[in-house]
């Protein structure tokens, strides 16, 4: 393109673009590498055409992961990204310009690991944790302490002795690789979106709004960087030490460094080592030791001079198809799956990787027979990235999608607006009659222990099972006439079909399978509706009404329960015993106390948590607001309130209360 204004502008878009599908979706749509190109680009034509420089440029921005869901403070430093270098020869350049700008003199440079997860931001106050702050835009961020306590290797208290009264500890939220298999494979089982890497699974943990759920995922931290004013030492690398002895995970490979050489054979070392860790790194960073030496060289608009990142080359592999697979889900959706030669990829032996839909699979233009590229990279999940067309035998042919179903023979429809071919033959088609039962026994949902994949399946097969209501009419006696069921076997399964009546309605919404309806989505649908009824009884413009329920999911539950199989199922599960409505609350429990006020809830409490507090104020007649406005009648402030919204409510004279006044105004 030959205008630079024109052009200014495309990378202007592209790069806002690729920011809010980085920090706000946790979904990137293209490589730190690419990212960085398009940003050079911008930042040499603004510096050749002064004229279309902007305020507003990404150029002069840091990305924002910054959640409408949390309260929001500015940082008392800000967080700035690093510059990124992709081999050592760029790194031994910025160590030059280093020797340079410090008059010849020699730094000392700290060698880390670059974690791959969330940057967070911690405040102690008399060796206390007093708040928690994401990364943000660098300048605020949002408050997830309480989420951040659940996370085991942050101390709450800290060991030892010679720390500051006030100082802050940067790191980095982690979800080991065993924990994001494990998360994976409830959401596959679940046919919820996988999450493509624990980067993306961290942040969007640590956005949650439920810090049970938080904890149960298995969140982990590595602190990298101290501030504060009364450090104890003048170096970095001794700060860090110091920090790991008051209780604090620093990673046992951050070294120090003294000339190119050692630095060289730092990343040669640590390339080969990180595969083994147990938690995901995308490469190094490099750090000038010397608190005073930092200080001297200062920080561009956008980072700091003494510091730089490394990035590892993704790791790829080339291997040859052998053959596509179609797998059926439990919604009937047709997922294409490419079967390889067995390649060893990031420690692990990659024999299958998705390709996720028909689209996907034709913009790569597989042929049969073809060498393809696997990748990792960051990601757990191999993906296939490219094709070796050089290696294309002659005469190979086009791998096509298929028309019909798999298993069960049913043409295929499109799902208008999506990518995805489904089967429709749902009370025929075997994968999605023994999904649907494995789902509804699942942990999460119905909780009924001894059937999974393999039962589910023999189950359908003897005839004992056909949907998930047969399920409430199997006898020991019934179960011991299969093939490998035993009499404890049989006697763990009833009792868990028994158990499963107890079970809340939320849940038992989640298990019904409703096309799109996750377990967030069932809690808060089950709740406004408080019984199946009810919800049976729902019209869309009704169901839009709930939060989080857009007109897809409001049609999917009206079509759902408009099926005369689904209600079938639906009374049956009824008459068996099964929950299917909200238990009414203890009038005792209920007033209109607080007759119809709205109330806004800002910092850390200590008699009840946030969500107790919400339920209480809903309980006595209160509304819960997200943001303060003339309309607010009440903030219930606990400890560290933002500031912001602590103007904000004084300017418009609303009352700020504390716990003890609000628990008095409920007569508790």
């Amino acid at each position: 393109m030959s205008d630079p204004k024109e052009r200014v502008a495309q990378l202007r878009h592209l790069l806002n673009e690729h920011n809010y599908h980085y920090y706000v979706e946790n979904d990137p749509q293209i490589s730190d590498r690419e990212f960085d190109a398009l940003m050079h680009e911008l930042e040499a034509l603004e510096l050749e055409h002064p004229g279309l420089d902007d305020p507003l440029s990404p150029t002069h921005r840091v990305g924002s992961d910054l959640s409408k869901g949390f309260e929001q403070v500015e940082h008392i430093y800000p967080m700035l990204s690093l510059a990124n270098t992709y081999s050592p020869a760029e790194v031994d350049q910025w160590l030059e310009r280093t020797r340079t700008a410090l008059m010849g003199e020699e730094p000392a440079v700290v060698g880390e690991l670059k974690f791959d997860g969330t940057g967070i931001s911690l405040i102690y106050e008399h060796g206390r944790l007093v708040r928690a702050v994401t990364r943000g835009d660098g300048t605020r961020g949002d408050v997830v302490t309480d989420n951040v306590k659940t996370i085991r290797s942050i101390p709450l208290e800290l060991r030892g002795e010679g720390w500051p009264d006030f100082f802050e500890i940067r790191g980095e939220i982690v979800m080991p690789w065993s924990a994001f298999e494990r998360l994976n494979e409830e959401r596959a089982f679940n046919e919820e979106p996988l999450f493509a890497n624990p980067r993306n699974a961290a942040a969007g943990t640590l956005k949650l709004q439920n810090p049970a759920e938080v904890a149960r995922r298995g969140l982990d931290a590595y602190l990298y960087y101290l501030l504060g004013d009364n450090l104890p030492f003048d170096t970095h690398y001794e700060n860090m030490q110091a920090a790991r002895s008051w209780g604090f995970r620093v990673s046992d490979r951050m070294t120090r460094l003294y000339s190119s050489a050692e630095v060289e054979a730092y990343i040669t070392r640590m390339d080969r080592e990180r595969k083994e860790l147990p938690v995901a790194t995308d490469g190094l960073v490099f750090k000038v030791d010397s608190l005073r030496q930092q200080l001297n060289l200062g920080f561009t608009a956008k980072s700091p001079r003494w510091a730089i990142a490394y990035k590892f080359a993704a790791e790829r592999a080339c291997t040859r198809l052998l053959s596509v697979s179609f797998d059926v889900g439990r919604m009937g959706t047709i997922t294409p799956v490419a079967n390889l030669e067995p390649v060893l990829l990031s420690g692990t032996v990659v024999k299958r990787a998705s390709m996720h839909n028909e689209d996907i699979m034709r913009q790569l233009d597989v042929h049969e027979g073809d060498m393809l590229y696997v990748e990792k990279g960051g990601e757990i999940i191999p993906k296939i990235v490219d094709v070796d067309r050089s290696a294309r035998q002659p005469g190979a042919l086009p791998v096509a999608f298929v028309s019909h179903c798999p298993a069960c023979g049913t043409p295929l429809v499109r799902v208008e607006g999506e990518a995805s071919w489904v089967c429709p033959n749902k009370w025929g088609c075997v994968p999605q009659i023994t999904g649907r039962v494995e789902h509804y026994v699942g942990r999460r949902m119905m909780n009924i222990d001894g059937i999974g994949e393999e039962t589910a399946a023999t189950l359908f097969a003897s005839g004992l099972v056909g949907n998930i209501a047969d399920l409430y009419d199997l006898t020991v006696d019934s179960l011991m006439t299969l093939d490998g069921i035993a009499r404890k076997g049989a006697e763990r399964i009833v009792q868990g079909v028994q158990a499963s009546k107890q079970v809340p309605f939320e849940r038992v919404v989640y298990a019904l399978s409703i096309p799109y309806v996750g377990e967030t989505t069932a809690k808060k649908v089950a709740r406004t509706a408080g019984n199946i009824d009810r919800l049976m009884a729902m019209t869309e413009t009704e169901l839009t009404g709930i939060e989080d329920v857009g007109p897809r999911i409001a049609r999917s539950i009206v079509d759902y329960f408009a099926a005369p199989v689904n209600r079938s199922i639906v009374e049956r599960l009824r008459a068996a015993g099964v929950r299917m409505a909200v238990p009414e609350r203890d009038p005792a429990e209920v007033s209109d106390v607080l007759g119809g006020k709205s109330f806004v809830i800002s910092g850390v409490f200590e008699r009840h948590s946030r969500d107790d507090y919400k339920a209480l104020i809903e309980s006595n007649g209160g509304r819960n607001v997200g943001s303060i406005s003339k309309k607010t009648d009440y903030v219930l402030a606990g400890a560290n309130m933002g500031p912001a919204k602590l103007e904000k409510a004084q300017k418009l004279g609303i009352p700020v209360i504390g716990e003890d006044e609000f628990l008095a105004m409920i007569g508790q």
